[in-house]
């Protein structure tokens, strides 16, 4: 095989990318479990046309899924192998601390507020990222700007911080119903 130069673009790699098939084979696991449970999570409607069923649309994407990983993974397989599969699955495993930032997120809200839950999330995410001073003073205008915009603008209903409770009456109702 030829090798590319650098000011060509890559558009037909000759190699594979490190956690390649690794990628393909847990994505066509996973949607060959949930096509597998397709049967338990929906029904069939009696006198329904094929389009209006709920799991076609689910079937038909989750076998593309499948087909196409299959297809990926056959076409790629017999190409020489870029090492450092498992550092690019480390790298998978790490980016899971994110939904773990998230989830503490959603927890928080019912318990300090969306105000304060939210503040908290983006200059906490971004600390974490590693920015310093005027790129936290800008997440935390960016988590006030969500607030205000969903909240007060959008009037999107979320539930009230239990921290709410101690506010005075008048600012416990502003609190509740703007921020």
């Amino acid at each position: 095989m030829h090798q590319q130069d650098d000011d060509h673009p890559h558009v037909f790699p000759e190699s594979r990318k490190p956690g390649e098939i690794l990628f393909v084979t847990i994505s066509m696991m996973i949607a060959l479990l949930l096509l597998a449970a397709l049967p338990w999570q929906t029904t069939w409607l009696p006198g329904k046309g094929l389009a209006a069923q709920p799991r076609l649309w689910p079937a038909l994407s989750l076998g593309g899924v499948v087909l196409f990983g299959l297809l990926n993974g056959l076409s790629r397989v017999r190409v020489t192998r870029t090492p450092g599969r498992w550092q690019e699955a480390g790298v998978w495993l790490r980016s899971l601390e994110f939904i773990g930032w998230y989830m503490l997120y959603v927890l928080a809200i019912p318990v300090i507020g969306y105000l304060i839950a939210t503040l908290a999330f983006c200059t906490g995410l971004a600390l974490r990222m590693g920015y310093r001073g005027r790129m936290v003073w800008i997440a935390a205008g960016f988590g006030l700007f969500v607030v205000l915009f969903f909240k007060s603008g959008m009037n999107v209903k979320i539930p009230a911080g239990a921290i709410y409770d101690h506010a005075p009456g008048s600012l416990r109702y502003i609190l509740m119903r703007y921020f």
